[in-house]
């Protein structure tokens, strides 16, 4: 196994705080939020194909960024009751909407490298203008360019 750099797994915690962005806080309100995970639940099969795609992503990263093997196992725990979940038509969508699954496996990563490699600088998750845009008016989905 290759050892893993502190580029390397700052780059993971990153992708991993954008995932959970997308999947689980796209939209904020107070203390509440959703994401296009919850969003797509009621669409039979998008909801589903986009938990598995988003947990798939994160446990890629897990293994990239060298994670522990209880990290990794936690990390498919969560992702996988997740989407499992969400193949059950009512039940399912209120999973998907109460529990965060892709937050908590982001989360353990993040945990795992910070543990071993501390956390990135605040500044690397600051949105970046995308090209042709004013840096007065970033994108917020735009962040550290890889």
């Amino acid at each position: 196994m290759s050892r893993v750099t502190v580029e390397a797994a700052h780059r993971a915690w990153i992708r991993a705080e954008q995932i959970k962005r997308i999947a689980d806080r796209l939209i904020e309100v107070g203390p509440f939020s959703i994401g296009l995970d919850g969003l797509l639940a009621p669409v039979p099969i998008a909801g589903t194909a986009f938990s598995l795609v988003a947990g798939a992503w994160l446990i890629i990263e897990g293994v990239k960024a060298g994670a522990s093997r209880f990290t990794l196992a936690r990390m498919t725990f969560y992702v996988g009751f997740r989407t499992l979940a969400s193949v059950v038509p009512l039940e399912g969508w209120l999973v998907d909407v109460l529990f965060r699954g892709h937050m908590l496996a982001a989360n353990a990563l993040q945990r795992d490298i910070a543990r071993r490699f501390g956390a990135p600088v605040a500044n690397a998750m600051r949105p970046t203008p995308a090209r042709g845009h004013s840096p007065a008016a970033p994108l917020p989905w735009r962040t550290l360019a890889t």
